[in-house]
């Protein structure tokens, strides 16, 4: 791998890994039009550049990871409730991931799964926000201090949806946030520091798992480097979706995952195998990995 390379792919994780639109589908195609072969060592790197993006995330919520310091210890009420949810919110990821990891490889990790669910998401939102605005709530909600831990369990489960590729971690989790009462900038920001845990997990384990093998294969060089661009186009991508859905509705990423949904379909119809094929035709081994387990990738 190139240095220019990983920089694409550090670019395309920051921006997608915390907007709903999947940063899985966003990097197979991107692997593809840069020719990169799927191994291991390259599936660990795509996990291990969101070391970038949850940086990005840690600086901006500071103060809230700091608050949730401060409740381990007993000393902040509002930040150990906070923390116990976002413990529960985990818990499902980690069981399901766990248990059903290889079958979701062997069955749902594919090309076809990622362009369907990248449509069908769109329809969702599209849906669900036409619902709300007929309602009169589409900005309205609770505060993130009201949630109970009976609320931060039913995102978690909505998240582990995302481990079908293409669903989008971040979208579960914001459209669970939701569906609990939350409002929009509340479900947003528990999705965010939720995902510091989840992508955190994933990252170590790769890391461990395969940090030698991606040293040797792809170069420190590379990995440093799509890191850092990871965390710049992270922290401008959450600082504008935060401002963004302040006074919009996610719509906008309802349409756009129905456009490169029916643009990877006509990939796949000109004979694109995007998991197990070089451009030129060359076969290579498909080892990918997930958006959301301990064990995988994400958003």
């Amino acid at each position: 791998m190139t240095i220019l390379q990983a920089i694409i792919l550090g670019i395309v994780e920051g921006i997608t890994e915390y907007l709903p639109v999947s940063s899985t589908g966003h990097l197979i195609v991107t692997q593809y039009f840069l020719g990169l072969v799927k191994s291991d060592a390259m599936d660990a790197f795509s996990v291990c550049i969101q070391g970038g993006a949850i940086l990005a995330v840690l600086g901006l919520y500071y103060q809230r990871v700091k608050q949730m310091i401060m409740g381990l210890f007993g000393k902040d009420e509002v930040g150990r409730r906070l923390l116990i949810n976002i413990l529960v919110a985990f818990c499902p990821a980690v069981i399901i991931g766990l248990t059903f990891s290889d079958l979701i490889k062997s069955y749902l990790f594919n090309a076809q799964t990622v362009a369907v669910t990248w449509f069908l998401g769109g329809v969702f939102i599209l849906i669900f926000t036409a619902y709300r605005r007929r309602k009169g709530k589409e900005f309205e909600g609770q505060s993130l201090e009201s949630m109970t831990w009976k609320g931060a369990l039913t995102v978690g489960f909505m998240q582990c949806l995302a481990m079908c590729p293409g669903v989008s971690r971040s979208l579960t989790t914001m459209m669970g946030g939701i569906v609990t009462g939350l409002s929009v900038a509340a479900a947003v920001e528990f999705s965010f520091l939720l995902g510091l845990l989840c992508l955190t997990a994933a990252t170590c384990y790769d890391a461990v798992k395969y940090g030698d093998q991606m040293v040797s294969e792809i170069g420190f060089p590379a990995i440093i480097a799509g890191t850092i661009t990871a965390w710049i186009s992270a922290l401008i991508a959450v600082r504008w979706l935060v401002n963004y859905l302040q006074k919009h509705s996610l719509n906008i990423f309802g349409w756009y995952r129905i456009a490169v949904g029916i643009f990877m379909f006509g990939l796949m119809l000109m004979g694109a195998d995007l998991l197990g094929e070089k451009p030129d035709g060359e076969q290579t081994e498909a080892k990918p990995q997930l958006e959301l387990s301990i064990t995988s990738k994400e958003a």
